[in-house]
């Protein structure tokens, strides 16, 4: 068994979890294949018996990888969505970070987790993925998100006018910050802290949420994920900023965009004990009021 292992990066008194994770990989007779740049910061300071693989870029993820480990917080496992693309490799998160949602195993479960990979008893979920079409060529080869699609006005520039259409029929002019398209998985992300819903990631459905608005009747809307949500701006800016997750670009306000559904999932492994209520409640604290 070959598992890709990727990280932004680690902290010194991570180390120690760096050992304890390849003594486990090995326990299993697991060989692990590191991203280089990972490798190289931790290479010299840990106990390495052995001679390992690592790999650079999505080009060198091919079908022996049986999955890949994210080691770090859901920004850490976005990033594995540029690495894997179509492949179908499932991506395991485990959390180095601090909220993950979607990196929500805690590296205390380190040995349970590793144990469950080997023995197959997980669960796949699999989750949508947006996609960016434009005029000019955006995102290289990457033009798609597992959280969400962002269109934003630039720095402290006035606000812009967001005119946004639904499979080609208008459905309103934003005046505002800005807007956000997000998938399920992405409605716990920067939708959220918008005062956008929580969606259940099999709900099919994309969240449509502006960025302070400038009218008090503005509110998040949810349409199906095969509607193509496209977008027309004006403002005093010459340009706006654009982003797919944590990746960004600066276009001309002249732009052309439509977002869609992608023509292919990213596979999450959850165990089998997890799921998304738990999450819910974990994370954002519900269900902890005292007087329960």
């Amino acid at each position: 068994m070959r598992i890709a292992i990727y990280s932004r990066g680690i902290e010194n008194q991570q180390l120690q979890d760096i050992e304890l994770l390849i003594t486990e990989l090995e326990k299993h007779h697991v060989e692990p294949v590191f991203f280089q740049d990972f490798f190289n910061q931790f290479y010299s300071a840990v106990d390495i018996k052995s001679n390992y693989s690592t790999f650079n870029s999505s080009a060198d993820m091919d079908q022996s990888i049986d999955c890949m480990i994210s080691l770090g917080g859901d920004g850490t496992l976005l990033d594995t969505v540029t690495l894997v693309k179509d492949t179908g490799i499932p991506v395991l998160g485990i959390n180095y970070g601090r909220l993950g949602f979607l990196a929500n195993i805690g590296k205390e479960e380190l040995h349970s987790a590793i144990e469950a990979l080997v023995n197959q008893k997980y669960v796949l979920d699999k989750r949508t993925l947006l996609h960016l079409d434009a005029d000019v060529p955006l995102f290289k080869e990457t033009p798609y998100a597992l959280n969400e699609f962002s269109l934003h006005k630039k720095d402290s520039s006035p606000m812009i006018k967001i005119h946004t259409y639904l499979n080609g029929e208008f459905l309103n002019t934003y005046w505002a910050d800005g807007i956000i398209v997000a998938t399920p998985t992405g409605s716990t992300g920067y939708s959220l802290s918008c005062n956008g819903p929580v969606v259940f990631p099999d709900s099919a459905s994309f969240v449509i949420t502006p960025v302070a608005p400038h009218n008090l009747n503005i509110r998040p809307i949810i349409v199906p994920d095969n509607t193509i949500v496209s977008f027309e701006v004006e403002g005093r800016t010459d340009g706006v900023l654009i982003t797919l997750d944590s990746r960004r670009e600066l276009v001309p306000k002249e732009i052309e965009l439509a977002v869609k559904k992608e023509t292919f999932d990213i596979n999450l492994i959850r165990l089998n004990e997890n799921n998304f209520l738990q999450t819910l409640r974990n994370k954002l604290s519900w269900g902890l009021d005292k007087r329960n």
